[in-house]
């Protein structure tokens, strides 16, 4: 949630950094409702003191004997109370309508970001890793996993319909490894702690994170109690401090969280339709931080750093891209994306999205922290990304380690959680 006291002080500035983002509305028509309801809170304590002042003259007449004077104020004063009432329900409304448009409004590009409309113009940073030379023609995971009998897609359908998948046997395993190793990680290596959220979240917890109001449609909901499957662990870490006043000798605080997420990715018919890339329910470990607004942007590039590792043991190919101002989302202020080499398809696929949200999460979910115990609390800045993709980088392994007779050679690095050298 961006400031309204910095909008109201200087509205070309978000008018001018959203139209960056694709936005050419919002700041105005926020703006209005504004003032419309500051105009009726006014009239309202304008008819309260009204009020107040004609009671105690009332009672000072009553006290003097002129008890008729004293009727007709008190009738009078009957029609103020009406619309007190009136006009007060019209503050609801207003308020109501002030915090929709709010809501809906994105969070401001960090200046540093690159300028661009679209994905297109994202700017590719880095490339890491040698791309593996096959000899033959490699296949895509889909059809590496179907023969080895690991992925069945055609039962997963048959239980919960399209986008879902059913993992056997090794697949199974390899999937369950992929968790634990990258969980060991981030809390032996790393310093992350450990957090097993809820998979049910409340809809004020997504409203903090900035799934609600504006992508419902994307979110899986429980009927008749309002809550809503887990879209990514960063929802229920986020939360863990909605509502606190942290000490900053407390921040950073860093969490990882293995969790099952679940979107309806009702935006995305036709993409990637292949696959586990883009499916209904999947796993992934996420990384939270809380920091200062003074250290986020130095523990964002840690953040990164940290999810690559996870590649770099992997022995996995990948790229780094820089976020354009077009393409960055509805919460991010800044946002990178790891890309991992797919030999099989022949292109980069996203297994991390790694994101400074600086204080707009904050903001809605009211996490603040103080410098000192008497100090004003401020908005904590947010960060989350994968550390990483669960399913996306099985994928990757089954292509980037492929063999010629269709088993699948397993990372050096996963042999002692996996047990064995290959699938076959």
């Amino acid at each position: 949630m961006l400031d309204l006291k910095s909008i109201r002080e200087n509205p070309d500035r978000f008018r001018n950094s959203l139209k960056t983002k694709g936005v050419e509305r919002g700041i105005d028509e926020l703006l209005e409702v504004d003032d419309a309801r500051r105009k009726k809170i006014t009239e309202v304590d304008a008819l309260k003191n009204l009020l107040n002042k004609t009671s105690r003259q009332i009672g000072i007449l009553k006290q003097a004997g002129k008890n008729s004077e004293a009727l007709r104020l008190q009738e009078e004063m009957k029609k103020v109370s009406s619309d007190i009432d009136q006009k007060e329900e019209e503050v609801r409304v207003l308020e109501k309508k002030l915090e929709a448009l709010h809501l809906n409004l994105p969070n401001l590009p960090h200046p540093s970001v690159p300028a661009g409309k679209d994905e297109s113009e994202n700017v590719v940073r880095e490339y890491h890793g040698e791309l593996r030379k096959f000899e033959w023609l490699p296949r895509p995971h889909w059809e590496l996993g179907e023969a080895l009998g690991i992925i069945d897609f055609k039962r997963g359908a048959k239980i919960s319909g399209t986008r879902f998948y059913v993992l056997r046997g090794q697949g199974a395993r390899l999937e369950r490894c992929l968790i634990q190793f990258m969980l060991d990680v981030h809390t032996q290596q790393h310093g992350y702690v450990e957090i097993f959220p809820p998979f049910l979240i409340r809809r004020e917890c997504m409203v903090g994170t900035g799934q609600l109001p504006k992508f419902e449609e994307d979110m899986y909901r429980i009927d008749g109690d309002d809550l809503f499957l887990d879209p990514t662990a960063e929802v229920p870490v986020t939360n863990l401090h909605r509502g606190e006043i942290l000490s900053a000798e407390e921040l950073p605080i860093c969490y990882v969280a293995y969790s099952a997420c679940f979107r309806r990715e009702a935006g995305a018919a036709g993409k990637d339709v292949r696959g586990v890339t883009r499916v209904h329910q999947f796993n992934k470990v996420e990384l939270v931080k809380f920091t200062t607004p003074e250290t986020s942007y130095e523990e964002l590039e840690k953040l990164k750093r940290d999810a690559e590792v996870i590649l770099e043991k992997l022995g996995l190919a990948y790229r780094v891209v820089e976020m354009c101002t077009g393409d960055l989302g509805f919460a991010a202020a800044k946002k990178y994306d790891l890309d991992a080499w797919m030999p099989g398809q022949n292109k980069y696929v996203e297994v991390s999205s790694i994101s400074n949200f600086e204080s707009f999460q904050a903001r809605r979910a009211n996490i603040r922290y103080r410098e000192g115990p008497k100090a004003k609390p401020r908005y904590v800045h947010t960060l989350n990304g994968s550390g990483l993709a669960v399913g996306r980088t099985f994928a990757a392994i089954l292509e980037n380690y492929q063999n010629s007779d269709g088993s699948i050679s397993i990372p050096p690095v996963l042999i002692p959680y996996f047990g064995a050298e290959k699938i076959q």
